[in-house]
């Protein structure tokens, strides 16, 4: 069959329209293309010249409330806490061991005893965990520690989030009992085993 000369121009303008209207209907001003200014770059728009505005005061943004001082701080009312803001659960401690040793048993070993890798090439020697000092520390005064840094020891606060850190301190707790534990603190049970 054969098409008359008449209906192919009509076919042809009819597609020749429609690819035209495909064409502008693409054609549009999105947030993907409108003016910008750099990080911190100057600029005449606002007074002040600066392109990165201030954080608008007393508000706080999502997810950043910190409203439990002794969980954010390790304090409470300028003092060490001297219980864990958080359960300690058995995914706690596991999570504790896990950061741990990535995170101090370069300086502090596997055992907390201040004899850790570093230390042995030459790094500063940090105190054991087992001296009666650290033992009878409060939990809040190594959350302190991890924070901001001791003595020699960088803060830890960029690096390890906050519930991270208490776990390390759950898992410090369990290390010191591990290595300092008396039969007494044993089960009835497992007593009479060793008996």
């Amino acid at each position: 069959m054969r098409l008359s000369p008449k209906i192919l121009a009509s076919w042809r303008l009819g597609g020749f329209l429609l690819l035209c209207i495909l064409a502008l209907s693409s054609c549009r001003q999105d947030m993907h293309n409108q003016p910008r200014y750099k990080p911190l770059a100057q600029s005449d728009f606002f007074g002040d010249d600066r392109s990165a505005r201030p954080l608008v005061e007393d508000t706080v943004a999502r997810g950043d409330l910190r409203d439990d001082e002794a969980l954010y701080t390790g304090k409470l009312n300028g003092e060490p806490v001297t219980t864990f803001p958080v359960g300690i659960t058995q995914e706690l401690l596991d999570r504790g061991e896990q950061r741990f040793n990535i995170y101090c048993t370069p300086c502090h070993d596997h055992l907390a005893t201040g004899m850790g890798m570093v230390v042995r090439r030459g790094f500063k020697r940090p105190p054991s965990f087992h001296i009666d000092r650290l033992r009878n520390a409060p939990p809040g005064y190594f959350f302190d520690v991890i924070t901001n840094g001791f003595g020699a020891m960088q803060g830890y606060a960029e690096q390890v989030p906050v519930k991270d850190r208490w776990a390390i301190i759950a898992y410090i707790r369990a290390l010191q009992l591990s290595q300092h534990a008396s039969p007494a603190d044993m089960p009835e049970a497992e007593r009479k085993k060793l008996e």
